[in-house]
């Protein structure tokens, strides 16, 4: 069966991706997930041992949690980043300094990634395209100034 052309998976996600922070929540996210796997890391690796107890574990699943929030709630997005922001810096000293330091900046980025989101931007046009539209302009423009220069 032939599918239109604004039919089918990737267009479905693009619509759904471009109505939310995306990139600030999966950036989040991912941080969380980092801090959790350095967590398990072996002890000839872990270079800062911090509080080991609820708090080393608690943090990083605040962070993901958070992440998977703004995805799927981009309304709260500011609460869950100023949250994430807050969360991301106490993993400096949690959770094995932050995940050696990618978790941490992960976190922090995605967060400001979500709190600067606007929801109601027009798409941005690409530098290709207003090329394009300013030379078709010129191009209609030429033989009005033409004629123009003719009648006077």
């Amino acid at each position: 069966m032939p599918r239109g052309p604004r039919e089918g998976v990737r267009p479905a996600f693009r619509q759904w991706r471009a109505g939310r922070p995306f990139w600030g929540g999966l950036l989040l996210a991912l941080g969380g997930a980092e801090v959790l796997l350095t967590l398990k890391a072996s002890l000839d690796v872990i270079l800062h041992v911090g509080m080991q107890g609820l708090a080393g574990y608690l943090l990083p699943v605040v962070m993901l949690l958070c992440g998977v929030l703004i995805l799927f709630n981009p309304a709260q997005r500011l609460f869950y980043s100023v949250i994430g922001v807050l969360v991301s810096l106490g993993t400096w000293l949690t959770s094995n300094l932050g995940g050696f330091f990618i978790g941490l900046a992960l976190g922090l980025v995605g967060s400001c990634l979500a709190f600067g989101w606007l929801p109601d931007q027009e798409p941005r046009v690409s530098r290709r395209r207003r090329r394009k539209e300013a030379q078709a302009a010129k191009a209609v423009a030429r033989p009005l100034e033409r004629e123009a220069g003719r009648t006077a």
